[in-house]
This record gives structure tokens, C-alpha cells and sequence, in this order.
């Protein structure tokens, strides 16, 4: 049994990924904004706006589209280096799905009480950020409700009087107006009012108010997450510095602007909601000297528009240009393309559930018959596509581990004539691609290839030392090592090897039932040797007190001197995309 699916699913790396990219997408706008800091701010406000944007737009979705693009693309024959770097870059946490496939159900629990306690907290936490921002939009709405229309000469928006003591700002997305508060044209001279009517006008025209309530959907969905409060600072500020901008072209007296924000400052109160765009928003000690002592904007060369440019085109293109060289080609055909472009089948099969009362299980494929007994689809995953252990088929419904089959085949008329001049291997590797193809036929079976970093076993050296008959020297002086046959004999809790390397019984110790992850072999031992291996199998249960031999783990480190080390590693893997449980015969 594996942990709960509601932990595996690999939502966790996915998040991880999509926060780590977007931190990188923040840093890359820090840097345009720097690089840009003497030019308009309503170039700086486009950079952050996107940089919010980013927190919506996960990377993984352009790769979609670039998978998309893919089948209108010949498949490469090979993955250039730079599409390698690609796919670093754009997932550096290679959905790790956070589980060993191991046979430990209280770890299962434990992943699945974790996973709902941090969504409960993510729960809360955007449920404070959206009852904030709902409860200032209410009360800006009930000022609108009870405001009255006010003859301010001809404006783009209407223009309502409030009797509260709530500053200038404009309200709404699709309808905006112009809330102005009560006795407002009496404080104010003619020249500061229409500076400051100005000013609520550029809103309107930049539609401030529809990209800040965007970047308020971030604020609620990553309210964790430190940068999008920073982000929504520095688009208030560019906002209103833009608009400073704006309203000093078009020839408004800076010192009349200035001291009309100051007046609103003294009398009127900051709107409650972010997305109402007032006049009083960001740094004003900043803003006024702004005002007062900048006589002009840089305007964009053309070194900085080409900047730019490449900026949003690498945001694209990156992503997509991974989707589309690392996209799903089917793993099928690519294991066809390895051995031949003949696609391998059976001409006719029969699936059937095992029976419950079946014990022991078998592979056989021999002359035209091929026949399996009492395999569950994970393990026969691992057999079709040469795998190592069942640990490297990720993903997956339920029963792909609790349901067992009995399949029985028969090879096609073409076949049948290539299979008697090939040798065991050979008949060994058509037999997995024609089971590529029956799964993909009859259990719909669509998986995607990857390499991912998972849990391991790493085969070490242990203290004090290897416990390892070398291959004996010929008896001559000098000689060197006598070559004999490899020869492996295994029955349950029982091995013994003749001439084989250690990188040879890290595979075999992947195979074993007591052994949930690949094992890989980090001793650093070149040679061949001699070795015998005697264990009591733990199914899980531990070992009894009055077993003969040791569990694996203690018979490898006091027989032969090596020791399983949990670390995490880089394993080849297929991710299970789609399945489905077949019509049985």
C-alpha cells in the first residue's frame, strides 16, 4: 500500500516548482524596474503587474502548450543539451511526489493528516486575506450607494458627492465613478481641483482599478508568501507615480498639484480598499518632492525596449519551448524506436483476474506463447518498460496494486517467423514491447517518461569495512584474475552469487519484497566476487525473535560488510497519465 492519493499526486512539487519560478520571475522584475528607474513609472507598473501576473500563470501551463505545439513538430531524434538545461530550469524540483512506494500505511496517515492540516491553513489564511478585501469593498459601496450625483464640469466617469470624510478615488471596474467627498470644492482652489480630477482621470484611463484587483486575487491565494505583499507596495506606488507623471505633461502646475494632495492629506482619510485608486496612495514625502523637483521622464531608448522585449519573450518561450522538446512523445513508440521500427503485438490475449486463493507468481515467454500469472499492472508496468523496481512506476489509481491478472498470448504470424533466430534477450525485449502495446490497448494505458530526484537506497560501504570474496588469482605468480561465469541462485532469504559485481547485486537487492526503492551502488568496488547472503524476509512485520537469520538490512552489513543507506537520488521513472481497468475475457 502506498501513501493516500491525496498526497501522492505530486501537487506538492508542483507548488514547489510554481513558487520557486515565480521568485525568480520577481527577481528578473526587481532588476528591469532597477534598470529602468529613471524612465516613465508606468513602464516600472507593467513589470510588477506581470511579475504578479506570474503568481496565476504556472510555467507548467505554457509547457502544455508547447506539448500542444508539439504535434504540429516532427519528434527530434535526440534531446540537444540546451533542451536538457531547459527542463532544469523550468522544474527544478522534478515532481518528487513526496512518497517512498513502500508498504508503510502509518507513514501514509501521517503524509495525509499533514497535507489536510496545511490546506486548512491555507483555508484560513485566504479566507482573512478575502474577508478583508470583501469588507472594504463594502463599505466603499454603501458611500456609493448613499452618494449623490455632483455637477463637476464634463468628466469620462459620473461624479457622486459622499457626505464621509473618505478621499478622492474612483470606484469600480466595468462602471467606473468618481466619489469626491462633500464640501471638497470649497477647500480646494480651482487649479488644485482640476489637478486632482486629473489625476483620478489617469486611473480610469490605465484601468488601475481592474489590474490592482487582479493582483488582489494573488494577495488572497499566496497570502503566504511574502514578495506579492512587497509586489502590491510597488504597484501602488508606480501607480500613483504614473499618474504624477501623467498630470505634469499635461501641463498642470506642479506646485497647485502638490498642494492640493497635501489638503486632501489634512482633510480626507485613505480609501479602505487598494483597488479604489485615490490621490493620497504610496510614499507622499516621496511623491511631493518628486512633484516638485523632477522636470521630465526619460523616454524609453531603444536598447530598453528591446530589453523589455526579450524579457516577455523569454517568459514565453522558455516554458514553452521545454513543453514542446520534452513533451509527452509516446513511450511506446520511443522504446520501438530503440529496438526497430516494427511495432510489436500479440496477435490475440486474454486478461483475467487472478484468483484470490493464487500464490506465487510468473513470467513465461516461450516459442509462440506468452503468459503471465498472479502480476498486479504497476509490477507489469515495471516489466514492459525495464524497470528496476515498482517504486519507479508513479501515479496510478488504487488498484493498480491490488488488482492481480492472469494473461495469457499468443504472438502474431510475423513474429513467430523472427522469434527462433533471436537469443533470450532479444525474445526478452519483444516480449516487453508487445506488452507495451497489449497495456495500451486493452488497459488504456498512456505514461510519460522522466527523471526524477526520489527516495533511494544507496549500497555503501559499511564500518569496519567490505565482507567480499574477490575472484581468486591463478595459481602463477602474476596472473591476473581468473575469469569465470556469472552465475546468480536465489530462493526466499537465500543468495548466492558467483563472479558478480556489486553493481549487479544492487539490482538484484531492488528486486527483493524488503526493498521499497531502487538501490543504487555507491561503494565505489570495480571488481567481481564471490558472496553468499542468508536473511529472514520482514513482509512488513518485522522480524520474529527466533528466526534463524537477520532481516536484509542487518544480514548485509554483518555477512558481506555493506550497508542500505536511505538517501535521495536521480532514478529513471515512467508517470502513469491514464488507465483504466480492461473487460475481462
Amino acid at each position: 500500500m502506498t501513501a493516500p492519493t491525496f498526497w501522492n499526486e505530486g501537487w506538492t512539487a508542483a507548488l514547489v516548482n510554481h513558487l520557486w519560478q515565480s521568485m525568480v520571475v520577481v527577481g528578473l522584475a526587481w532588476l528591469l524596474a532597477f534598470a529602468l528607474r529613471k524612465n516613465h513609472a508606468r513602464v516600472r507598473y507593467c513589470v510588477w503587474m506581470a511579475a504578479s501576473v506570474k503568481f496565476l500563470l504556472p510555467f507548467s501551463l505554457l509547457m502544455t502548450a508547447g506539448e500542444w505545439l508539439r504535434s504540429w513538430v516532427p519528434a527530434p531524434a535526440a534531446q540537444p543539451a540546451v533542451v536538457n538545461g531547459t527542463e532544469m530550469v523550468t522544474q527544478p524540483f522534478a515532481g518528487e511526489q513526496f512518497f517512498d512506494a513502500a508498504p508503510m500505511v502509518t507513514a501514509g496517515h501521517h503524509a495525509n493528516w499533514m497535507a489536510v492540516m496545511l490546506l486548512a491553513v491555507w483555508i484560513c489564511g485566504a479566507s482573512v486575506a478575502a474577508i478583508r478585501f470583501g469588507h472594504g469593498w463594502l463599505r466603499v459601496w454603501r458611500v456609493r450607494r448613499e452618494a449623490r450625483p455632483l455637477d463637476l464640469a464634463a468628466q469620462q466617469v459620473p461624479v457622486l458627492c459622499s457626505s464621509t470624510l473618505m478621499e478622492p478615488g474612483i470606484f469600480g471596474i466595468l462602471r467606473p465613478v468618481l466619489l469626491m467627498p462633500e464640501g471638497i470644492l470649497e477647500r480646494l482652489t480651482a487649479e488644485q481641483m482640476r489637478a486632482i480630477v486629473a489625476h483620478e482621470m489617469c486611473h480610469v484611463k490605465r484601468r488601475d482599478n481592474l489590474t490592482f484587483t487582479m493582483h488582489m486575487i494573488v494577495e488572497a491565494m499566496f497570502w503566504f508568501h511574502p514578495a506579492v505583499w512587497w509586489i502590491g507596495a510597488r504597484l501602488v506606488e508606480e501607480r500613483e507615480r504614473a499618474c504624477d507623471e501623467a498630470v505634469l505633461a499635461t501641463g498642470g502646475g506642479a506646485q497647485a498639484y502638490a498642494e492640493g494632495i497635501l489638503k486632501v492629506c489634512k482633510f480626507y482619510v485613505e480609501s479602505p480598499l487598494a483597488s479604489v485608486a485615490g490621490v493620497t496612495g504610496a510614499d507622499l514625502k516621496k511623491r511631493i518632492v518628486r512633484i516638485m523637483t523632477e522636470q521630465g521622464v526619460r523616454r524609453l531608448s531603444l536598447s530598453r525596449k528591446l530589453l523589455l522585449g526579450a524579457a516577455g519573450l523569454a517568459a514565453i518561450a522558455v516554458p514553452m519551448f521545454a513543453g514542446l522538446s520534452f513533451a509527452d512523445w509516446s513511450l511506446a513508440q520511443s522504446q520501438a524506436d530503440d529496438f526497430g521500427n516494427h511495432p510489436v503485438k500479440f496477435e490475440v490475449a486474454s486478461i483475467k483476474p487472478s484468483s484470490p486463493e493464487e500464490q506465487g507468481d510468473s513470467w513465461n515467454s516461450t516459442g509462440s506463447v506468452f503468459s503471465v500469472k498472479n502480476y498486479n499492472l504497476r509490477r507489469l508496468v515495471r516489466e514492459a518498460y525495464g524497470l528496476k523496481s515498482e517504486a519507479q512506476v508513479l501515479g496510478g489509481p488504487a488498484w493498480m496494486d491490488r488488482q492481480h491478472f492472469d494473461i495469457q498470448a499468443k504472438y502474431d504470424d510475423a513474429d513467430l517467423e523472427a522469434l527462433p533466430t533471436m537469443n533470450g534477450e532479444q525474445k526478452y525485449r519483444e516480449a516487453r514491447l508487445a506488452l507495451q502495446s497489449l497495456l495500451a490497448d486493452r488497459f488504456g494505458l498512456k505514461l510519460q517518461r522522466d527523471t526524477r530526484t526520489v527516495p533511494i537506497y544507496a549500497l555503501v560501504i559499511a564500518k569496519g569495512g567490505p565482507k567480499l570474496t574477490p575472484l581468486p588469482p591463478d595459481p602463477g605468480a602474476g596472473s591476473p584474475k581468473t575469469e569465470r561465469d556469472h552465475s546468480v541462485t536465489e530462493r526466499i532469504g537465500h543468495m548466492t552469487a558467483t563472479a558478480i559485481s556489486i553493481t549487479s547485486l544492487a539490482e538484484r537487492l531492488t528486486l527483493m519484497p524488503d526493498c521499497d526503492r531502487v538501490v543504487l551502488d555507491r561503494t565505489g568496488l570495480t571488481g567481481d566476487y564471490d558472496l553468499k547472503l542468508d536473511w529472514t524476509e520482514e513482509n512488513g512485520k518485522g522480524v520474529p525473535a527466533d528466526a534463524q537469520y537477520p532481516g536484509l538490512f542487518t544480514a548485509l552489513q554483518e555477512q558481506l560488510g555493506l550497508k542500505l543507506e536511505p538517501q535521495r537520488g536521480p532514478v529513471a521513472v515512467v508517470v502513469v497519465e491514464t488507465v483504466s481497468e480492461p473487460v475481462f475475457d
